[in-house]
């Protein structure tokens, strides 16, 4: 049912529920600075995530960034001027470690020891398969595939990782985060007895567009636009929502067998909203026939919440905070807070430094399948399992990658893109 989920995090510290603080990564760090070492970094995607996660980077001691790529010249070179202007002194950016275009990941890739893959999650797959393939460190952005093909590249990558000792950190930071950690412990404890259900939730007013502008291929249109074509996002159940989804599989220990659901298009319907939809809703099914709902949207002006709820025999568990079933708050989180985002490098920084064995892709993957599976479900109005979305032979991506090449999705002669229609589609 489920052949990778057997990985070394899953007898790390991070598996079993223990707290992360800032405190105790400082020996590893401080150490291995103290020694002179220092561990080359190179940015691929060079957006506001991968800008971000560059910063995170280098706020670890002992880091410095050597080589940065992007699809596009004008974001590496954003990139470039803002991250040396925050690190003046650990930055070393020379033109000819500044690289764009769709092969500009190999060479960022061969000049460092750390990777840090932030481009949309489309190219996810390749730029790990290289990275695993060179040897590197990585820091892997969410969600590492948007199909079948995708993950199966991802998972094979991740083993491959496994065999060669490298050290993997997923973006799926509620992981990190102490509050999340302290409240599993109480739930393994028992204090709210056997889970039976979770419902979990990212529903907001969406994020950006990016209009077309005049001159612009298909290509360098959907690439900017990346948010609203599957080859590149996979929907926002993907992209946003495996948060609240991994949420659900890390409590319960286990990842869904099956999943149906119901979505569409109703508030955000036009030329720029592409092909993906605005909200989903699917209940995924475990081996023990316990459940997860999920739902997801994207409308401006309604009701909003991203967050989770775990629901046991005894009380319910929501992130810091622990309710009996009479709705009484029976335990509150009152540890040390962290920036998980930031802590999710220190981790990995350490990780690499005292040479200790960590490797996030394993859960990472299973958690975009969940998302892929229950977009699967709604796109096609079936019943969809687990077996069926990891073997899924339909392929997303362009069979080119060039600015001039055909990326699939193409508008009508209205302008705007067709969405999957339940019962009529192959899933995709």
């Amino acid at each position: 049912m489920n052949p990778f989920s057997e990985s070394t995090d899953r007898r790390s510290f991070l598996r079993t529920g223990s707290l992360i603080t800032a405190a105790s990564l400082l020996p590893g760090i401080a150490k291995a600075q103290g020694e002179g070492g220092e561990i080359k970094v190179a940015l691929v995607g060079c957006g506001g995530r991968g800008t971000g996660a560059a910063a995170q980077s280098l706020n670890c001691p002992g880091t410095k960034l050597v080589a940065i790529a992007d699809a596009f010249e004008d974001n590496v070179s954003k990139a470039a001027e803002t991250l040396k202007k925050q690190f003046p002194d650990r930055v070393d950016l020379p033109a000819e470690r500044i690289f764009h275009g769709f092969d500009a990941y190999q060479k960022a890739i061969d000049a460092a020891d750390l990777v840090l893959l932030c481009t949309p999650p489309g190219f996810r797959p390749m730029h790990f398969e290289y990275a695993v393939e060179k040897g590197k460190h990585a820091f892997v952005e969410k969600p590492v595939a948007v199909d079948g093909p995708g993950i199966r590249k991802f998972i094979a990558a991740a083993k491959a990782a496994d065999a060669k000792n490298l050290k993997v950190v997923c973006g799926l930071q509620r992981r990190y985060q102490n509050s999340y950690l302290e409240t599993l412990e109480q739930v393994k404890a028992g204090i709210i007895g056997d889970i039976i259900n979770s419902q979990v939730y990212w529903s907001g007013g969406g994020v950006w567009t990016r209009a077309r502008q005049e001159g612009m291929t298909e290509m360098q249109y959907q690439m900017r636009n990346w948010y609203y074509f599957n080859w590149l996002c996979g929907d926002h159940i993907c992209e946003q929502h495996i948060h609240n989804l991994d949420v659900g599989n890390w409590f319960k220990g286990a990842v869904p067998v099956k999943a149906n659901g119901i979505g569409g298009r109703t508030k955000r319907i036009g030329k720029d909203w592409g092909e993906i939809y605005d909200h989903h809703y699917v209940e995924y099914t475990y081996a023990d026939g316990t459940t997860m709902n999920s739902q997801c949207k994207h409308w401006n002006g309604t009701w909003s919440k991203v967050s989770e709820t775990i629901v046991g025999t005894k009380g319910t568990a929501t992130p810091g905070a622990i309710k009996d079933l009479a709705g009484k708050i029976i335990w509150r989180s009152r540890g040390e807070q962290n920036n998980p985002y930031q802590t999710e490098h220190d981790v990995l920084v350490k990780h690499i430094i005292e040479n200790k064995p960590i490797n996030d892709a394993h859960f990472t993957a299973e958690a975009t399948l969940t998302a892929i599976m229950g977009r699967m479900a709604t796109y096609t109005g079936q019943e969809v399992t687990w077996e069926q979305a990891l073997n899924s032979d339909l392929d997303t991506m362009p069979k080119t990658l060039a600015w001039d090449a055909d990326p699939g999705p193409k508008p009508g002669a209205d302008g705007m893109y067709p969405a999957p229609i339940p019962g009529e589609i192959k899933a995709v």
